[in-house]
């Protein structure tokens, strides 16, 4: 059988995963061991996955859904998987659909852990975890600092993002996530929902009782409720500022449509400073800021970095002197969820959307241009095999010697890009569509053609927002 446990953070996906897989003899499988192990055995993806790491980047949603599917084709085929907090949207639940199809697998169950906010508050300030083995425990049912799980005895510590506010804010973007996920999974018949506020021995008893029952292909008699899906809790939202800014616009293209270039020649042009979040994370880490050691600790522990502390550190950036005249968002959002984090966000800033930029470019060139793309590793600076070859180092310091190709700029992995791209901006483009927002860019002309045009939208937001503001 193969079942999906979802839940927030400190609910108890971990403790009850560990300990029913053993017991139903399921592969355990959460996303972070999975990224954890895959850049341990240095496989093809973990060595991708480790430079976008290391560079202090985000790693691309394709590269995690790769890791998933290269964990499912090592996995022998009889043995049940028992998916930990996976899947978190409904992209990703789409995804697991699809390639559990593929391996004639399918869920038989997701199961949600249900607990209010307060609860989930007192769980994660208590919260402790081992070094060694990452096994999860509560600070009230230890007696010493140590690992309980058998033949561990790690030392527990208390992790980072468990303390202050950042617990409200994880649930806040947690509850946003999960709405549509739970609306999704909610028509389905192998949906469950369990009470995960009782004792755990208690929930523990109705999940055995459950995986039971699914194990022997009989539905539950366990009763079942109608989820009230809401907003998340609000933490005392800034008051809206009064600050004329000049226009907030958002590029939306695919890996390689031009987007960073046009964004550097609209800040020369307007002075619209160019945020991309690539920049703004490797910034934060490099000034060791509460919000980039925070980041660090996901990235040693070779995890994904939680979206809330993303929408932090675009927060910040948004709110700094410099923007006044305007911005330039590259690279966020991805997703519809963020999107609706970026509404609220420049709405408590006193900012607006202006309008987005779709650079428009049909996969084939997409995958032409990124499969050429060559760098320095000396100087950083690109080249392309065919648009831009290397003909004399610019800087004088070396004969091309220092020349290589991104492994994640080969063909075969540019296009499983794409299609993790329009599947997560298709979405994105109907909401800003919806919102009368989008301007689309034929991204095929030349690169004079596409800044001509972008540059008359840019003017015509300027335009239009002096005359709102007048």
């Amino acid at each position: 059988m193969n079942i999906a446990l979802i839940g927030a953070s400190g609910v108890g996906k971990g403790t009850y995963a560990h300990q029913l897989a053993k017991q139903f003899a399921l592969r355990h499988v959460s996303t972070g061991d999975l990224l954890r192990t895959s850049i341990l055995n240095k496989s093809a993806l973990g060595i991708l996955v480790s430079q976008y790491i290391e560079a202090g980047d985000f790693v691309p949603d394709e590269f995690i859904d790769a890791i998933i599917e290269e964990s499912l084709e090592s996995m022998d085929s009889d043995i049940g998987i028992l998916f930990d907090g996976f899947p978190r949207t409904v992209y990703q639940a789409q995804f697991l659909s699809k390639i559990l199809l593929q391996f004639n697998k399918k869920l038989d169950a997701i199961i949600y852990l249900k607990a209010n906010d307060e609860e989930i508050r007192r769980r994660l300030y208590g919260r402790l975890l081992c070094r060694k083995c990452q096994f999860p425990h509560h600070i009230d049912f230890v007696e010493k600092m140590r690992c309980q799980n058998p033949g561990c005895g790690g030392e527990l510590f208390r992790r980072p993002d468990d303390k202050g506010n950042i617990p409200v804010a994880r649930l806040r973007v947690y509850h946003r996530e999960s709405a549509p996920l739970l609306e999704f999974y909610s028509q389905n018949s192998a949906f469950h929902v369990i009470d995960a506020e009782r004792p755990i021995l208690d929930v523990r008893h109705d999940l055995e009782m459950l995986f039971e029952e699914i194990s022997t292909k009989v539905l539950p008699q366990i009763k079942r409720e109608k989820i009230p899906y809401r907003q998340a809790e609000r933490i005392e939202p800034a008051v809206a500022k009064t600050a004329a800014y000049g226009p907030d616009i958002i590029l939306l293209g695919a890996p390689g449509s031009g987007k960073g270039t046009q964004a550097k020649y609209i800040y020369d042009e307007f002075g619209l400073v160019q945020i991309s979040t690539g920049d703004i994370f490797r910034k934060h880490i490099a000034q060791k800021t509460e919000l980039g050691k925070l980041a660090q600790f996901y990235i040693e522990r070779g995890e994904l970095v939680p979206q809330d502390i993303t929408e932090s550190m675009v927060r910040k950036r948004l709110d700094k002197e410099d923007t006044v005249n305007g911005i330039v968002l590259d690279g966020f959002p991805r997703t519809l969820t963020q999107a609706n984090a970026l509404a609220q966000l420049v709405k408590e800033l006193g900012r607006n959307i202006a309008g987005a930029i779709y650079i428009s470019v049909p996969d084939e060139d997409i995958i032409s241009r990124i499969s050429g793309r060559i760098s320095c590793k000396k100087c950083n600076r690109p080249f392309h095999k065919r648009f831009n070859p290397f003909k004399k180092c610019p800087g004088g310091v070396c004969d091309g010697e220092y020349l290589f190709q991104r492994q994640d700029d080969t063909p075969e992995t540019v296009s499983k890009r794409l299609y993790t791209f329009h599947e997560q901006t298709q979405p994105l483009i109907d909401y800003y569509r919806n919102k009368d927002l989008l301007n689309v860019i034929d991204g095929t002309a030349s690169v004079e053609d596409v800044t001509k045009k972008i540059f008359t939208l840019v003017r015509n937001f300027q335009n239009s927002l002096a005359y709102h503001n007048n």
